[in-house]
């Protein structure tokens, strides 16, 4: 477990394979999470990366201010409904397009997107929804 934001920073920063993994696929209590968020800015994006981030955190970060961010959290599978929804009616068309990339994103969510008015967003939801209809 990583056990401090130092330590987080340490281990993303590190040229050494598995320090550099550890910080991908390791838990840390929201405390680091959190310290981590307020005081490294430059980490966000590597903090929504995490594979074991709680919703918690994701929901924080879902409102950053930078879409290379909000992006990171979009790809994430494990978002609720409502965070997708969120995420889906961002300013920014790259973060939108990752909701439509997102493996579980449901369909009401795709068919508003399928409607956006950035082009990239609205090819990459009807994309999806032509290869979900024809695995039905």
């Amino acid at each position: 477990m990583i056990s401090t934001a130092a330590e987080f920073v340490r281990l993303r920063t590190s040229e050494d394979p598995s320090e550099y993994g550890r910080a991908a696929h390791e838990e840390a209590p929201d405390s680091v999470w959190l310290e981590l968020i307020q005081g490294f800015p430059e980490m966000r994006v590597w903090v929504a990366h995490n594979k074991t981030v709680p919703l918690s955190i994701l929901e924080v970060l879902s409102r950053d201010a930078s879409a290379a961010v909000r992006s990171a959290v979009a790809d994430k599978r494990k978002l609720t409904t409502e965070l997708r929804q969120l995420l889906s009616r961002d300013s920014d068309a790259g973060v939108r397009t990752r909701v439509a990339h997102n493996a579980k994103c449901e369909r009401e969510i795709l068919e508003a997107l399928a409607q956006d008015q950035e082009v990239i967003v609205r090819s990459a939801a009807a994309d999806k929804l032509k290869g979900r209809s024809d695995a039905l």
